[in-house]
């Protein structure tokens, strides 16, 4: 059958019956959200980079959320995979910044005003991800309370161990050692001499303990990829309005350049230095 009869075959369904492409992907309820208060042309790519980027990190909470009940269940090649699909997630999320640099210092401030006090340090899809890897603030959760759902996810997640936590566990389990993962905390993840020490154990004989080795590389990708999401935050934040307080209250590029200190996984970066 040629291109043209398919085409022909697809015009004569009846949409009215057929779920179409539309409305599979819900295009009339997403395409019909940007809608700048401003009208200034910059506001929609400031909407759209912001939107798409909450979707890509609706499928990561998926994929990590997913990870870590695999990981509980010690099926770590499924893990893999999943770990693999986050990493890329956050390569997709730096490219997005390349679009949003496009954006000049004048252009932003025809409608910075109308953002209000709106800020991506609000997302709570954002914070999410770094409780579902181990870096909990209990106190920034204060920022959803007037969101309830988004709320009651947070609290509910620090009442959870970290994917971090679910990985130490396991490595503890495999090497034959009392766990040193500890109980869900509303804090970050604290490093331990005595994990480096087995992580140390993994790395200085890959293969006997391969499937923990793999996991360790996929875990340091995986925050490798996120540094660079934060790292091209900064960037993109002080090329367009330099110093500037940040418009949720935060100060700004500074507060931004001080996430780049955190260590999400810090005993698979200290354990490099100790080989």
């Amino acid at each position: 059958m040629s291109s043209f009869d398919e085409a022909s075959k697809g015009a004569k369904m009846n949409f009215a019956k057929d779920k179409s492409y539309g409305d599979y992907l819900g295009l009339d309820q997403i395409l019909t959200t940007e809608n700048p208060l401003d009208m200034a042309h910059d506001g929609l790519l400031f909407i759209i980079q912001h939107q798409t980027s909450e979707l890509w990190m609706k499928l990561a909470i998926h994929e990590l959320t997913a990870c870590r009940k695999a990981l509980q269940a010690g099926e770590l090649r499924q893990s893999f995979k999943m770990l693999t699909r986050v990493a890329r997630i956050f390569e997709q999320l730096n490219s997005a910044w390349d679009v949003l640099r496009t954006m000049t210092p004048s252009e932003y401030t025809q409608f910075r005003p109308h953002l209000g006090a709106s800020s991506g340090f609000q997302s709570y899809q954002y914070r999410l991800i770094e409780y579902l890897l181990g870096n909990r603030i209990a106190a920034l959760t204060k920022l959803h309370e007037h969101t309830p759902e988004p709320h009651a996810a947070l609290v509910a997640e620090m009442q959870q161990p970290s994917l971090y936590q679910v990985a130490i566990d396991l490595l503890c389990t495999r090497l034959g050692e009392p766990s040193l993962a500890g109980s869900p905390e509303p804090q970050a993840w604290q490093p331990k001499a005595e994990v480096q020490a087995l992580w140390k154990q993994v790395y200085e004989d890959p293969t006997t303990h391969w499937e923990l080795y793999e996991l360790a590389e996929k875990l340091v990708d995986l925050e490798d990829y996120f540094r660079r999401w934060r790292f091209n935050h900064v960037t993109t934040v002080e090329r367009i309005i330099g110093f500037k307080r940040g418009t949720g209250g935060t100060a700004g590029v500074t507060y931004l350049r001080k996430m780049l200190e955190v260590e999400l996984f810090p005993e698979l970066w200290h354990v490099r230095g100790a080989l």
